[in-house]
């Protein structure tokens, strides 16, 4: 019967709009729509990062992420997908810290991805951060937990929310990616904006940010020719 109610529910209509992302600009919260075409380019995109860190069928990942972070979380996850690479999700809060611990204990992952400050403060206080991230090959953390790992030996690489868009760094480690072909990313004063791109159909236009950082572009020594933000946060 599941598997019956499953085939009807493939063959009716659904919407095209996949989210409603939210995210804070220097002026406060603003809306925009995320429909479904763009988040499969999303996941395409991600899944060039991933690949750009080694990540192969077979290895295994440990991602932290919260439910509101849906709008990259789950591009994320349909990378790790389409890579054949098994994953666990942890929260992202502290209070979640146990769960990360237990994953990264029982997956010994290749992987991790979305390292929180807050993971951290709450791991600090039963585990050495470094003897247990340093094994760990990939390690993608936000940007106020980078000094934290880098600290202890953790040679890690930031992914963070830049307003709508996602920056993923790359092994070169000289500043975050972001999709050129989706965001339009610049820097005024300082502080970050971001526009729709070219393969955005849901309209935002340039719109200033709270995010302290500067903009760098020409290619990547990895080869891409995505801009790449510096995040003050991060350093």
């Amino acid at each position: 019967m599941r598997a019956d109610t499953l085939a009807r529910a493939r063959t009716l209509d659904r919407p095209d709009l996949a989210y409603l992302v939210r995210f804070p600009s220097a002026d406060g919260m603003r809306d925009m729509d995320l429909t479904r075409a763009e988040l499969a380019r999303d996941t395409d995109w991600v899944a060039e990062r991933l690949r750009a860190h080694g990540l192969a069928a077979g290895q295994r990942a440990l991602l932290t992420a919260s439910g509101f972070e849906g709008f990259w979380g789950h591009s994320v996850i349909g990378a790790l997908r389409a890579l054949n690479v098994p994953y666990g999700i942890a929260e992202a809060m502290g209070w979640d810290h146990r769960r990360t611990s237990v994953f990264h204990r029982e997956l010994t992952p290749h992987a991790v991805i979305g390292l929180s400050e807050q993971t951290l403060e709450g791991l600090a206080g039963t585990a050495d951060l470094g003897e247990m991230f340093r094994p760990t090959r990939v390690v993608l953390a936000r940007p106020s937990a980078i000094p934290v790992l880098r600290a202890v030996g953790v040679s890690a690489c930031v992914i963070s929310a830049v307003g709508p868009a996602l920056a993923l760094e790359c092994p070169e480690r000289t500043g975050a990616h972001i999709n050129a072909a989706a965001w339009r990313i610049g820097e005024r004063d300082g502080r970050l904006t971001v526009a729709a791109g070219e393969e955005r159909t849901s309209p935002l236009a340039e719109t200033p940010l709270a995010v302290a950082g500067r903009v760098v572009t020409g290619r990547c020594a990895c080869g891409s020719e995505d801009p790449r933000v510096l995040l003050a946060q991060a350093n």
